[in-house]
């Protein structure tokens, strides 16, 4: 992990260490590795952590029939919800991107859903770039459970 980052700046938040950002990259790489992509050949790995503080990993699965394809946030949050979790105060996304990787905007959304109070999100490529955001930053002004009332 040390190799990977030892040249990179990590950028500076106040909500998370830089240590911790490399540490949670590294897995979400680890993560990417684990990707169904034979159409693409993009690969993407995602780590969420809830509440609880357990790590949940994805990556992304793609499928013939295009539109049945996931991405590997929202794997790492469905499978985070279908174990237990109704909170993500962490998410971590790494691809092989010029800068750090941008959620789709169904992922955005599925991780408003489900973010946490103190929630960051990572952005990461395979470079060591990083970005780190709240979730009003990752999606201002986004669609929630109080505009179905």
């Amino acid at each position: 992990m040390s190799d990977f980052f030892s040249n990179i700046e990590v950028e500076e938040h106040p909500m998370i260490s830089q240590e911790r950002v490399q540490e949670l990259v590294h897995k979400a790489i680890e993560a990417r590795k684990r990707a169904y992509t034979p159409y693409s050949k993009f690969n993407v790995g995602a780590v969420v952590i809830d509440a609880s503080g357990k790590e949940i990993t994805g990556c992304n699965v793609e499928n013939a029939s295009y539109g049945l394809s996931m991405c590997a946030e929202r794997t790492a949050i469905f499978k985070a919800v279908s174990e237990g979790s109704d909170s993500i105060e962490t998410v971590v996304v790494v691809g092989d991107t010029e800068g750090p990787i941008s959620p789709c905007g169904a992922c955005r959304q599925v991780i408003a859903e489900f973010a946490g109070e103190d929630f960051t999100l990572i952005l990461a490529n395979l470079n060591g770039d990083t970005k780190v955001m709240t979730k009003e930053e990752m999606l201002p002004y986004g669609f929630s459970p109080k505009d179905l009332t």
